[in-house]
C-alpha cells in the first residue's frame, strides 16, 4: 500500500465515524424532541452535519476503492474530496 492510500484510509476512516456518530445524535436528538424542546432547534444542524459528513464518507470510500485498485476515474472522487473537506473547513471555521 502507497503512503498516499494509507494517508485516504485514515481519512475515510475518519469520516465515516463522524458520518455515524452524528447519525446517532440526530437518532437520540429526534427521539427526545418532545421530552427536551431545546433539541428541536439543534436538529437542523445536527441533520445538516449528518448530510454533509455521509457525503464527504461515500466520496472518500470511492476514492479509497478507486486508489487501491490503481483505477483511473480516482481521480474524479479525490477532487471532489479534497474540495469537499476544504468546504467543509470553510462552512465549520469559527469567524
Amino acid at each position: 500500500m502507497h503512503p498516499f492510500a494509507a494517508l485516504l484510509g485514515i481519512v475515510s476512516g475518519s469520516l465515516v465515524s463522524l458520518a455515524f456518530g452524528l447519525a446517532v445524535v440526530l437518532l437520540v436528538f429526534w427521539l427526545l424532541r418532545n421530552d427536551h424542546p431545546q433539541f428541536s432547534g439543534e436538529l437542523p444542524e445536527v441533520a445538516r452535519g449528518a448530510l454533509i459528513f455521509s457525503a464527504l464518507a461515500v466520496t472518500s470510500a470511492l476514492a479509497f476503492f478507486g486508489t487501491i485498485r490503481g483505477k483511473r476515474w480516482r481521480y474524479v472522487p479525490l477532487f471532489f474530496l479534497w474540495g469537499g473537506l476544504a468546504l467543509a473547513a470553510l462552512y465549520y471555521w469559527p469567524s
